[in-house]
């Protein structure tokens, strides 16, 4: 068998059935992560015995079902493993959000994780992430930097850096992240892979350390379309037991291989590459591939969508991170990554006069933006403008994240579904991405474009 750090989802499928045990390469697979993974990329590894564990069920599942026909149908992702960013709780390991005193050893399976092990997937270890979901960048962790798979001097970008950095390298074929505020998008521009950031409430957060819970996401990584789809079917379902659980009414995939559809560009001043040219230049690419697959190209005004980002970091929605861990914060005031308690800290200055205030200026621009989707359907925007090396990000950390999140902030507040999808390679050699983004519901519609991109 191939190196199993280099098997396609198709590929693991294809390695196991009914008649198949997939033992043989989720063990090579262990025994490579455990020898060979870079520092930074994982926070914890399941062991050998915890990888047999998981085998011998999907065993007796498998043996329960009368052919490979029924298999592929009940379980769909037989024998395919995957990692969970460590804010998200896998039964028996650890959660530690990237703070070793947080560290909790988890009861149950979140949701999420729970739909995609009864697909028939395993996990294989828990990710490094930004500390308690808080960045862009992918520095903010005592668990080590990881770097972008792309360059060594270059960040992951956050907050779900070493569940994009394990896809890039080959180690998984598909990831789970969150996202807030980009961190499922960011990442995924950065090491070359799709980010799906889906509608609020279409995957359930329970099981997840929140961090602003009311527009927090489960998110996705692969490397095709195709597989994130099947990830996203496989996990998403209405949860009665998480209060942000939704059920979503699909809009209509009208995007098909040979239909038109319309996007949304920025107006040239409201464009910002903070002086990189390359990623301009992929965006630019982007645009005629755009127009390419069928897009007509609809100039939009960014800046109300703009507004609403200045709302989550300078606003009152930066309350609700110190909402989600401030029990925490207050007994072990010194456990904290220092950027991190430095946000938190300023969190404190809101009170509830400041966050109705923002609720209604977040309606009044929600009514201003509502008539651009009557001239478009989906938003294609760069992911980042740039892309920052580990040390600058080090030396200026909350001014670059700011940077990085200009076309990212608004979306989980707008209520957006968005996919993030690669723009290409600079002349550097480093990855730059794009973003498509619609009402919630659209995610099908979403996807269905990504795959015509891949296909220019």
């Amino acid at each position: 068998m191939a190196d199993p750090t280099l098997l396609t989802i198709d590929d693991w499928i294809a390695a196991s059935g009914r008649d198949a045990s997939p033992r043989a390469p989720l063990l090579a697979l262990q025994r490579r992560l455990e020898t060979e993974s870079p520092p930074g990329v994982w926070i914890a590894l399941v062991d050998r015995a915890g990888i047999e564990s998981q085998v011998a069920s999907l065993e007796t599942r498998a043996a329960r079902c009368s052919d490979a026909a029924a298999l592929r149908r009940t379980m769909p992702l037989f024998g395919v493993p995957f990692a969970v960013k460590d804010n998200i709780d896998v039964a028996g390991l650890a959660t530690t959000a990237a703070c070793p005193a947080f560290r909790y050893v988890a009861a149950a399976h979140a949701h999420a994780v729970e739909k995609l092990i009864a697909a028939g997937a395993v996990c294989v270890g828990k990710t490094n992430l930004d500390q308690f979901a808080t960045g862009l960048v992918g520095t903010r962790s005592p668990y080590g930097r990881p770097s972008s798979a792309f360059a060594a001097e270059r960040i992951s970008g956050g907050s779900s850096s070493g569940s994009a950095v394990a896809v890039a390298r080959g180690d998984v074929p598909f990831a789970l992240g969150t996202d807030t505020a980009g961190s499922g998008r960011v990442p995924a521009a950065f090491n070359n892979l799709i980010g799906v950031k889906p509608s609020l409430g279409m995957l359930s957060t329970r099981g997840v350390v929140p961090a602003c819970r009311s527009i927090d996401c489960v998110s996705i990584f692969a490397k095709t379309c195709d597989l994130a789809e099947g990830v996203l079917n496989a996990a998403q379902g209405f949860d009665p037991h998480d209060p942000f659980s939704r059920r979503i009414t699909s809009l209509p995939a009208s995007a098909g291989s040979d239909s038109t559809f319309r996007f949304g560009v920025p107006l040239e001043k409201d464009l910002e590459f903070f002086g990189n040219a390359q990623m301009r230049a992929l965006y630019d690419g982007a645009i005629a591939r755009a127009k390419q697959a069928g897009g007509t190209l609809v100039p939009f005004d960014l800046k109300p969508f703009l507004d609403v980002a200045e709302l989550l970091y300078d606003g009152p929605w930066v309350a609700e991170r110190l909402a989600a861990v401030g029990p925490f914060y207050r007994e072990h005031p010194k456990a904290l990554f220092p950027v991190i308690e430095t946000i938190l800290n300023g969190a404190g200055k809101y009170s509830a006069v400041d966050a109705f205030t923002g609720q209604y200026r977040l309606a009044a621009l929600k009514r201003l933006i509502e008539p651009t989707w009557d001239t478009l359907d989906v938003l294609l925007l760069p992911t980042t403008g740039t892309i920052y090396t580990i040390d600058e990000v080090v030396a200026g950390p909350l001014r670059l994240n700011k940077n990085l999140g200009y076309y990212t902030n608004f979306v989980n507040l707008l209520d957006l579904c968005a996919l993030a999808i690669p723009a290409g390679l600079m002349p550097s050699g480093l990855p730059g991405g794009v973003t498509l983004m619609a009402p919630a519901g659209a995610d099908q519609l979403l996807l269905t474009l990504g795959q015509r991109f891949e296909q220019m």
